[in-house]
């Protein structure tokens, strides 16, 4: 057994073990000290507050998590309230909490879904999720993080029209193994949880009982993976459309049987190899927001269609920048949408685009409400750059 493998195996019930909800945070975390920010979320609670979570200290092996609220949607922000750091293995190697995001569910409670592993990725990881049932109170109160399964979950999970939950998990390759920068990527004996082997790619967990209980479904995996974040969502006749990220941009699988059978994957767009966004909006027409560019990650537009995924039109440029990546968003029960993503992370910013759904399908801004590149989170840098 080498050495990057003990270390997983010796740790691996240190990442089954409910990490706290740290609060105060530390002011060494702030974004003003630390100097890192990376989009995780957002999400807005019956009330009307905003909720923002990112990620703090690296892409990689030392990230945690951070969540911050706005009572003025989304024109200033508390201090980060809440902090995930899974700590540290008693060998000095860092428990990551590397993806997640934050979602409303039907009945105004908030979740917050992170993941927690040994190091940058120790072939296992795990999707774990801390609920808040008062989110709009002066001082919500959080229920113990549990966890669902395996891989970890970017995205938000879609309700289905039977009532089910589905959040879609990516439980990566072996290629991705890497505990720190001491060791190489994917030096790990190939018994290291091989057992998880059959279940890598891009996977449904879906709840029945209003998230209390997940249960594992299908899954599809890419000829060319690159971390899945997959997104679900449901046309009109009960198929279920998931799309993925791969090397060379955004595919798409189908499923006709509730989750439990996928086509294989099909080549939606080869733009940047990066997060995108997607979701049904009330009118029912489906709104994608992605780079519009082959290279690198600009050019975030956000695009319609009517045909749930069939054919896209429209185009309402978000911001035209390199180094802009990872949108997630909502909308607002006014029609409104928010979409918030990040600018070049180290030493960079969160920022927010507003439009509306005539607004992506002129192309321009027609109901003079949109707004684009405003500052959510910002850095030390970047807050001194004139």
């Amino acid at each position: 057994m080498n050495e990057q493998t003990r270390i997983c195996l010796e740790n691996a019930d240190l990442a089954l073990r409910p990490p706290e909800l740290i609060t105060p945070v530390p002011r060494e975390y702030y974004p003003e000290i630390d100097d890192y920010t990376m989009s995780s979320g957002i999400a807005r609670t019956p009330g009307g507050r905003f909720y923002l979570s990112w990620f703090g200290r690296d892409d990689g092996p030392d990230t945690v998590m951070l969540l911050a609220r706005s009572d003025d949607e989304g024109k200033s922000w508390s201090e980060p309230e809440y902090l995930i750091d899974p700590g540290f293995t008693p060998d000095g190697h860092h428990l990551s909490a590397l993806v997640g995001t934050v979602w409303c569910d039907p009945a105004g409670r908030l979740w917050w879904f992170f993941s927690v592993s040994v190091g940058y990725y120790d072939g296992r990881a795990g999707v774990w999720a801390a609920v808040c049932g008062n989110p709009d109170d002066e001082h919500p109160a959080w229920g113990k993080p549990f966890r669902l399964w395996h891989g970890c979950a970017l995205n938000k999970p879609t309700v289905l029209s039977t009532g089910e939950w589905a959040l879609p998990v990516s439980l990566w390759r072996r290629e991705q193994i890497w505990v720190d920068r001491r060791f190489p990527w994917n030096d790990v004996d190939p018994s290291l949880y091989a057992e998880l082997d059959p279940l890598r790619g891009a996977n449904l967990l879906v709840s029945t009982d209003n998230g209390r209980n997940w249960e594992l479904r299908g899954r599809q995996r890419s000829v060319d993976p690159c971390f899945d974040e997959n997104i679900c969502l449901e046309r009109r006749d009960g198929t279920l459309v998931m799309y993925a990220r791969d090397q060379h941009g955004i595919v798409s699988s189908h499923s006709a049987d509730g989750g439990w059978s996928w086509t294989p994957f099909r080549r939606e767009w080869r733009t940047a190899s990066a997060r995108f966004f997607t979701t049904r909006l009330p009118s029912g027409n489906w709104l994608m927001v992605r780079h519009d560019t082959a290279g690198e990650r600009s050019h975030l537009t956000a695009f319609l269609s009517s045909d749930e995924g069939k054919s896209w039109r429209g185009g309402l440029l978000l911001d035209e920048r390199d180094g802009i990546s990872y949108p997630d968003g909502f909308v607002h029960p006014d029609g409104r949408i928010f979409i918030q993503y990040d600018r070049l992370r180290a030493h960079g910013e969160i920022l927010l685009a507003v439009f509306t759904e005539a607004d992506v399908e002129a192309g321009y801004d027609v109901s003079g409400k949109v707004e684009r590149k405003r500052p959510l989170i910002q850095s030390a840098t970047q807050r001194n750059r004139k």
